[in-house]
């Protein structure tokens, strides 16, 4: 899985830890899911799609394996 995350959070002007803040997590999960090392819940990712005003499938990018 690929994340718009970091894309998102430059458009936004926040940083990693700003978003943690506003969807209930630790930096640290925000890095591993930039870094797609972390597959979030769907309410995670449903939070994060919030706090950017988008859709889950525009920040998240789901691919077949």
């Amino acid at each position: 899985m690929r994340t718009r995350i970091k894309e998102f959070r430059a458009r936004y002007n926040l940083t990693q830890e700003e978003l943690a803040k506003k969807v209930g997590v630790r930096r640290e999960t925000i890095v591993f899911l930039e870094k797609g090392k972390y597959n979030p819940s769907l309410k995670l990712a449903y939070k994060i799609a919030k706090v950017f005003n988008a859709k889950i499938e525009d920040v998240f990018i789901f691919e077949d394996e």
